[in-house]
């Protein structure tokens, strides 16, 4: 009997207390680029609020969040700091505004490939994401695939 109670106590603690689905979904797009380049980002938060502190990819030097803005027509880039992330709310990075800056990057990003990148929350922690790197002047993935005459 001194097993069996042992086996039983060994089996409560190997075995999670709850099974839950990631509360972050993150999706984006990068563009191609040589040199630097910038990474697109949206976030829907399924669960508690939390802050979007910053990112990493093995592809870059240096990543850092970026806002951009068109006072009269200068666009000034400053850089963003954490982002707040309410519960149920979502971030959505797109061209001309909220971007993740890449510079120094270490290759080519190519059109076709996909780039690693790690985001930073303060509760959820680290969130790995792998986004498709789509042409030069691409708007997002739906432009990517339009075709417009001349």
């Amino acid at each position: 009997m001194k097993s069996l109670s042992f086996l039983v106590a060994a089996l409560a603690v190997a075995a999670p207390a709850t099974a839950q689905a990631p509360a972050l979904h993150v999706g984006g797009w990068v563009r191609a680029g040589v040199g630097s380049s910038a990474a697109y980002v949206s976030v829907h938060n399924g669960g508690g609020a939390d802050r979007l502190l910053g990112a990493s990819s093995p592809a870059a030097g240096q990543v850092s969040i970026h806002d951009s803005q068109n006072n009269g027509g200068v666009v000034r880039m400053r850089a963003a700091g954490a982002l707040p992330l309410p519960a149920g709310a979502s971030i959505a990075m797109k061209p001309g505004g909220l971007h993740i800056m890449l510079t120094g990057l270490k290759a080519p990003l190519r059109p076709g490939a996909k780039l690693p990148i790690v985001l930073r929350f303060a509760k959820a922690g680290l969130v790995r994401a792998s986004l498709p790197i789509l042409p030069p002047g691409a708007q997002g993935p739906a432009a990517a695939g339009a075709h417009h005459g001349h």
